[in-house]
């Protein structure tokens, strides 16, 4: 179902593209926007057991987006320096595809949260994180169950040991 990589040589492994995705500080979804076009936005997301989540506003054209299509995919840069005298950049990224969709669950609404602020909050003080995550309900929270990922490097970072 899933096209296979044709540079080979700058595949990476599935171990570390999860990396990628675990460690990466904001990435772009691309969903099936209005009128037939495309609709990528960049967001911050918190990756666990083969899932991304993201929170959103209660409406939006990210939310019509997925109400009309669950099929999306998520990308993640983890490295990009222009090397000019070469005529490249060395790069690491990892793209998922899955599906998505809004959980109205209030348990995993927390769990998202809780995820999220370890990321992006880790030393918050925990009645400030307490208050926040208890605001669940005036959030919408995305699921992205990661159905293939694939990672790609530029060659010259495989060869030289940097990232496998």
């Amino acid at each position: 179902m899933f096209r296979k990589m044709r540079r080979v040589k700058c595949e990476l492994k599935t171990e570390t593209a999860e990396k990628i995705l675990r460690d990466g500080e904001f990435g772009v979804l691309a969903l099936s926007g209005d009128d037939g076009y495309s609709y990528a936005v960049p967001l911050n997301y918190a990756f666990d057991d083969g899932k991304i989540y993201f929170h959103s506003a209660k409406t939006g054209h990210k939310l019509d987006a997925v109400n009309r299509s669950e099929k999306v995919s998520f990308c993640v840069v983890a490295q990009h320096e222009v090397v000019a005298e070469e005529f490249t950049s060395y790069y690491a990224s990892a793209i998922a595809f899955g599906r998505i969709r809004i959980t109205g669950d209030t348990a995993e609404k927390i769990h998202a949260l809780e995820l999220l602020a370890d990321k992006y909050s880790p030393n918050v003080d925990k009645n400030l994180r307490d208050k926040e995550i208890a605001r669940v309900d005036a959030v919408a929270i995305m699921i992205l169950e990661v159905e293939h990922l694939t990672g790609k490097a530029a060659r010259e970072l495989i060869r030289d040991g940097k990232i496998s």
